[in-house]
């Protein structure tokens, strides 16, 4: 059992279980159909505050991860990818940013696996 991450424009890989698209606004340029998402979990994505003060800015990075994480702490959404990630086996985090390494899904990632 496993939690990975992507980035949604790509195509989806052979063997990555249920996709969750985990960013509060549909990614610009790209249509629902075309995105290969089985569920948009928007709740579980950062505050619209965080996220606005984070703008992916990669030194603000430590501080907006810290911030994210207690988010995740009262997060009833979390439960929802830890029972996805029982009956799928591999879950999928997907999100739009073009910063592959700075960006809530990573985050979300450690959170979910300990890290």
């Amino acid at each position: 059992m496993t939690f990975t991450v992507a980035r949604v424009y790509d195509p989806p890989a052979d063997d990555g279980g249920a996709r969750v698209l985990v960013d509060r606004l549909w990614p610009r340029g790209l249509a629902k159909a075309d995105a290969h998402v089985d569920l948009w979990l928007k709740e579980v994505a950062p505050s619209n505050e965080l996220r606005k003060e984070f703008h992916h800015d990669p030194d603000l990075f430590p501080e907006f991860t810290r911030r994210y994480r207690a988010e995740l702490d009262a997060n009833p959404a979390v439960d929802r990818l830890r029972e996805l990630e029982r009956e799928h086996g591999t879950v999928t985090l997907l999100y739009g940013a073009k910063d592959t390494e700075h960006n809530q899904a990573v985050v979300l990632r450690d959170y979910l696996t300990g890290g």
